[in-house]
């Protein structure tokens, strides 16, 4: 196994997922602000999980001996528009899925199984917070800007990123 190889690879992934993590956050600043509590806290729990996958990369990075590199991907954009939201965090975790599955087939190429089943367990998550934002945005389709409205009565019922709905 090529050690230097796999950093790499899971470097990159600390980078995308800082992004992430930055990106929703800003996110959830804005909807809070905008009293639109349960997809707020979507974005925020999300961002949380996304800070944990930049914990399990570390692990692995330092395991192989590696230096984890806390470099963000790119800077946070300014969207402010719910839906512009689910838009962007969609893309983001598309090309997450990508990205981690094309860095499982080079880990396995590697001869680096434990880090190849890492990127296999993140691509999973992604999907996960891919449907979430997908389902947001089908309600906000269906239902319209009411739907919107609805959450700054607290309704809305956004699934949390643990995939259960608020009480």
């Amino acid at each position: 196994m090529d050690r230097a190889k796999s950093i790499a690879l899971l470097n990159q992934a600390v980078a995308d997922e800082l992004q992430a993590v930055h990106q929703y956050m800003y996110f959830h600043f804005w909807l809070n602000d905008m009293d639109l509590q349960p997809l707020s806290l979507l974005f925020k729990r999300t961002a949380i999980e996304e800070m944990l996958h930049v914990e399990r990369l570390a692990e692995r990075i330092l395991f192989l001996k590696g230096e984890v590199e806390m470099v963000v991907a790119g800077p946070v954009e300014k969207i402010h528009d719910p839906i512009e939201m689910l838009r962007k965090g969609m893309a983001m975790e598309d090309g997450s899925q990508e990205s981690y599955n094309a860095s499982a087939l080079a880990c396995s190429a590697n001869a680096d199984a434990a880090s190849k089943q890492l990127f296999e367990a993140l691509v999973l998550d992604e999907e996960r917070h891919f449907d979430q934002y997908e389902k947001e945005m089908d309600k906000i389709q269906k239902l319209g800007p009411s739907y919107l409205a609805l959450q700054s009565f607290g309704g809305g019922g956004t699934p949390q990123a643990g995939g259960t709905t608020p009480a």
